[in-house]
């Protein structure tokens, strides 16, 4: 039976991923670095094919926050290759060692660090994904399929195009990243489950769990990002004002920023009328409950609202009793993204951090600070809101899976069975 092109173009990844596995961290690091530089060649054709990506998406009348995810500005890809080169600084996640342990004398086991194998990443608009997924692949040992969002073609096309260049300049390769430009291969490489070790999808509510239902392959994500900013009773005030308006208006596309803002009733009136008008010269619409229409008027929220991520500029606002309430607002409509308290109650603050189950549950801080990046990690495959690990921004950590080795000199299981079996020592080692 002949083999479709992408099922011939994944098993080449595959085999290709196989090297890269056995390559030294001099020899990742160096590629990264190769990379980097060409993209850095490469920076007005790829901005030229994303100027043509976008004047596409404006005739198509593209949805706003997709736009906001396309547009590639230089300061955005500027920040992409140096993150690329932040992940090569970055400690090999390979080949390390968790654990040392003799079970017998001459008989030693560890737990040693490894790649996953092939990484399925599929993402609306987000160009500058390429360059985080590949950096992040090369650097775990793991081979990638890209698969960008139409809207994006023409600047993910650049951007792989320059990422090869680069390969091609170093001991990685350049078939070990390879990227899908026809909507239709989506389908068939989610079936492709001998081949492909993981798929991580980024976009939309309905993209994610459409790729979640439809595939055996095991999937890393998030569906939603409704995040909450909670002002507790004890809020300093300016703070929480600033902290408001960067967690909402900062980049309103963004998963990580805040949909709803939950207000304790005791600050509501002298906290709401100033961030109702800061929020609306920054232009946001309001939508609240009716105590807070009481304080400001606004549209008033829906059901509807409180279980809306609108990846936009419009915020729903809740006036709560207390922290209970809070809290229980958040249990319900949460979705273990992200959530936020602002507050000088260190009891309080302790009590939001343990109860609230998100991913990323902060205090005195916005939620944007929800990222790979920020965190250190050099760059992100995505975020993801699942109780197993790993969960929340995923960087190499999350792309490396571990091996059992055990070695000994003729050890046999029958030695440590039946009526005289010898004991084990079960000593850990130094690592």
């Amino acid at each position: 039976m002949t083999e479709s092109p992408l099922v011939q173009r994944v098993k080449e990844v595959h085999a290709q991923a196989r090297v890269l596995a056995t390559l030294s961290a001099s020899a990742r690091n160096e590629a990264l670095e190769q990379v980097a530089c060409a993209l850095e060649d490469a920076r007005e054709e790829i901005l030229a094919a994303n100027a043509t990506d976008c004047e596409q998406a404006k005739a198509n009348d593209l949805n706003p926050s997709l736009y906001a995810r396309l547009e590639l500005s230089p300061s955005k890809l500027a920040a992409a290759i140096a993150g690329m080169r932040q992940v090569a600084a970055l400690p090999d996640p390979l080949g390390q060692r968790q654990l040392h342990r003799e079970l017998d004398t001459g008989l030693i086991l560890s737990r040693v660090t490894c790649p996953l194998g092939v990484l399925g990443v599929i993402f609306e608009a987000r160009p500058d994904a390429v360059v985080q997924i590949a950096s992040l692949a090369i650097k775990s040992g793991n081979g990638a399929i890209l698969k960008g969002g139409q809207e994006a073609r023409c600047s993910c096309q650049a951007i792989m195009q320059a990422i090869h260049r680069g390969l091609e300049k170093s001991a990685v390769p350049a078939g070990a990243i390879a990227l899908l430009t026809d909507r239709a291969e989506v389908v068939e490489l989610l079936g492709l489950d001998q081949w492909v070790d993981l798929i991580i999808p980024r976009g939309s509510n309905e993209f994610v769990r459409y790729i979640q239902n439809n595939t055996r392959i095991p999937v890393l994500g998030h569906a939603d990002g409704l995040c909450h900013l909670y002002v507790d009773v004890a809020a300093d005030i300016e703070k929480a004002i600033a902290i408001t308006l960067d967690a909402k208006t900062q980049y309103p596309a963004a998963c990580n920023a805040i949909e709803t803002l939950l207000v304790h009733q005791g600050i509501a009136t002298e906290f709401l009328p100033k961030v109702a008008a800061a929020l609306q010269n920054a232009g946001v619409e309001l939508r609240g409950d009716t105590l807070a229409r009481e304080l400001v008027p606004m549209t008033p929220a829906t059901d509807a609202d409180w279980a809306t991520e609108y990846c936009d500029l419009i915020l729903s606002i809740r006036i709560v009793p207390d922290l209970d309430a809070a809290l229980e607002h958040i249990a319900t409509y949460g979705s273990g993204h992200t959530e936020a308290i602002v507050t000088e109650d260190a009891a309080a603050a302790a009590r939001f951090l343990q109860e609230v189950d998100a991913a990323g549950v902060f205090h005195n801080c916005s939620t944007r600070f929800a990222d790979g990046f920020r965190y250190g990690f050099g760059a992100e495959v995505g975020i993801s809101t699942h109780k197993l690990p790993p969960r929340g921004p995923v960087g190499l950590e999350g792309l490396v899976t571990y091996k059992y080795q055990l070695v000994g000199n003729g050890h046999i299981v029958a030695t440590y069975s039946g009526a005289n079996a010898k004991p084990f020592t079960h000593r850990d080692l130094e690592s």
